[in-house]
């Protein structure tokens, strides 16, 4: 989605908003729902969520999508414009980080399917942060406390992200979802408790 700042050039949105009529409808959403930064109630939803998916591209604007999940809150809010995220241990492809590299623009999705049934977009410019550089990013106390207290060694890196857009998922086709205990191995190479051939590509 594009911000207000783009409207006045021709973009996709504007060409389809156009054709199919809903450009008025468009405006109203963009001048009251859409913001450039994280208002209270949105770092407080973020700060309560144990997951996310992501969307990145590369500088060919090849896409990919992926899924991120920690504890409550693992998605740290700096300020207002500022989020930062751990990568935990994974497959060593780095598909989401390599595109970061080449093109910074990142797109998160934050859904509640268990209490509201609400999401929320967030898009901005990411770029990748080594532990040794957490420092440097001058974390509150808080932050590094519960950084320190719920992280460990789980972190092998952070991706810090820079907000542009922040707007609301409605709740219309969300459905609501019972949550169920199921023990988290943070960091396995076990490929049984992965279930890496679910799929029967080997």
């Amino acid at each position: 989605m594009k911000g207000l700042e783009t409207m006045a050039a021709e973009n996709g949105e504007c060409i389809l908003q156009e054709r199919y009529g809903t450009t008025k409808k468009a405006a109203a959403f963009y001048n009251k729902q859409m913001l450039d930064h994280l208002n209270g109630m949105m770092t407080k939803f973020i700060s309560e969520q144990s997951m996310m998916f992501i969307s990145t591209a590369d500088s060919k604007g090849s896409c990919d999508s992926s899924f991120r999940a920690g504890l409550p809150g693992f998605v740290r809010i700096i300020d207002e414009k500022t989020i930062t995220y751990p990568e935990y241990k994974g497959n060593g492809v780095m598909a989401s980080l390599g595109n970061i590299l080449e093109n910074p623009q990142i797109g998160l999705m934050f859904i509640d399917f268990f209490e509201h049934c609400i999401g929320l977009h967030v898009n901005g410019k990411a770029s990748i942060i080594e532990n040794s550089q957490l420092l440097s990013l001058d974390l509150s106390e808080n932050i590094l406390m519960d950084i320190h207290e719920k992280e460990g060694n789980k972190a092998e890196r952070w991706v810090l992200i820079e907000v542009e857009e922040a707007y609301i998922h409605c709740s219309k086709h969300i459905p609501k979802l019972q949550q169920a205990d199921k023990e988290i191995l943070w960091g396995t190479d076990d490929e049984k408790q992965k279930n890496v051939d679910f799929f029967k590509e080997k």
